[in-house]
């Protein structure tokens, strides 16, 4: 489940039979079910990843990003969840990779990759730390952290992955 707070408020849920949309009527705070049944769209017209930090990218993910940059409009707000939503709803790609400052990534397993995760690939998208999918990877402690390549159809997401392992990376 996520919730994005702003203009309105979403609340997204997903279970083992797929993801359902509610939105909260700001009259009488009661929550509508304008989304149900939401699948990632399959096309993919948008990239997410803070490129503030690209100078701090291995080379596999800056080839990865230039690629992203050449096929797809950059929408990045800077929030996780705003942005997972955002794609969720529209299609896209969110990266959020190790670099060398952050060589084991930024976002922690357990309470943020792990929750978005679930509710991404409910509703048709792939996941993936850039090595492996993140709900097969085995938490080692609670804050653990790991790099994110999330959301958009599986193509997209495997094929960034691709150019991202293509070459070394900052470890």
């Amino acid at each position: 489940m996520c919730v994005v707070y702003g203009s309105s408020t979403i609340m997204v849920v997903a279970i083992e039979d797929g993801v359902q949309g509610f939105t909260m009527d700001p009259n009488d705070r009661d929550f509508k079910f304008p989304h149900p049944d939401i699948r990632i769209p399959v096309k993919t017209p948008t990239y997410s990843t803070n490129e503030g930090n690209f100078s701090a990218m291995g080379a596999g993910t800056l080839e990865a990003i230039e690629m992203l940059r050449e096929t797809f409009s950059l929408r990045y707000v800077g929030s996780l969840v705003a942005d997972f939503h955002r794609n969720l709803i529209k299609g896209g790609i969110f990266l959020y990779p190790a670099d060398s400052k952050n060589n084991q990534g930024k976002l922690r397993l357990m309470y943020e990759a792990n929750p978005l995760a679930y509710v991404a690939e409910k509703a048709g998208g792939a996941v993936s730390s850039g090595t492996m999918r993140i709900l097969d990877i085995q938490p080692e402690k609670l804050h653990q952290r790991i790099p994110l390549i999330i959301i958009g159809n599986s193509d997209v997401v495997e094929s960034t992955i691709d150019i991202m392992n293509s070459s070394i990376k900052i470890h």
